[in-house]
């Protein structure tokens, strides 16, 4: 005799500033904004680009300090895990300052790798990673001991040698551009790219404006490429990151990262600033922190 199973019921809490649905003519809108927000939590696909690269994985990664431990990091990571770049993976990882970062960054990722096999039952041919919070002085330490024990953790998967491609994010910079047209300076308009004069010579680097500017001066964010192996262009690299800024789901435009970074960010501030604690992983296929 079968016995039914009995129902199973997901809840969704989405808190509301009064203020923010106050105001009547707002309503609609906010209304349709938090509807989206709730769907992306629970695992929805609110809209995608296009990507040539197959068999593509991104992964975003941050750090924020631990607000409840003096000196306590917390590393957000955010890595999609489908072609169409719509389902992301996301795990946090603390350190102490006797703990390397690196040691949480390879169990993220090799758990994220694990998850694409799931998903798509193969490996990713290219892992594209943006690491945010990265200070000049830090380039080389990352490029001569980060990077060399990312790519041993491929070891674990027998026969398996990916491409990858390491990126690191730089927004807080002193750099501004202006457009000039008709005898006039303005704002650049988004995806305004700077690969020259301004680039070090040290390193294949650019500035991108992927974000709107509405009034005030245009702050790009600077893109150093420290390691790729995957025979991306410069110019591959530049539309590549333009394309990854469309798909933050909080924002219906672009955003001035890559959004597996403002995930990261969102991810590790969450948990720095009030969790102090690893989310359940059962959480870890969804966007639970928009």
């Amino acid at each position: 005799q079968l016995h039914p199973s009995p129902a199973i019921f997901i809840t969704c809490h989405q808190a509301i500033n009064v203020r923010t649905i106050s105001q009547q003519q707002k309503l609609k809108s906010v209304a349709q904004k938090i509807l989206l927000q709730m769907n992306s939590k629970l695992g929805g696909e609110l809209w995608t680009v296009s990507v040539p690269l197959k068999h593509l994985m991104v992964v975003g990664v941050d750090v924020h300090h631990d607000t409840s431990k003096a000196h306590q990091s917390v590393m957000g990571f955010v890595a999609s895990v489908n072609s169409s770049l719509t389902r992301w993976y996301s795990r946090v990882t603390f350190q102490t300052p006797n703990e390397e970062l690196i040691n949480g960054f390879r169990v993220c990722l090799l758990a994220a790798l694990q998850k694409y096999y799931e998903v798509n039952h193969n490996l990713p041919e290219k892992i594209v990673v943006y690491r945010d919070g990265v200070s000049d002085g830090q380039l080389k330490m990352v490029e001569q001991y980060e990077i060399p024990q990312l790519i041993k953790c491929f070891e674990t998967f027998p026969s398996y040698e990916p491409k990858l491609v390491f990126i690191v994010v730089q927004k807080r910079i002193s750099t501004t551009l202006y457009s000039w047209a008709s005898n006039n300076f303005g704002t650049p308009p988004a995806g305004t790219v700077l690969d020259h004069t301004l680039t070090q010579k040290d390193w294949v680097d650019f500035y991108l404006m992927a974000h709107q500017i509405r009034q005030g001066c245009g702050l790009p964010t600077h893109y150093i490429s420290l390691y790729n192996t995957a025979n991306l262009t410069p110019d591959h690299l530049q539309r590549l990151t333009f394309k990854m800024c469309h798909l933050y789901w909080n924002w219906p435009g672009t955003i001035r990262v890559p959004a597996p970074c403002k995930y990261a960010h969102k991810l590790a501030f969450l948990s720095g600033q009030y969790l102090h604690s690893e989310p359940a992983i059962q959480l870890s296929d969804k966007l639970f922190f928009l």
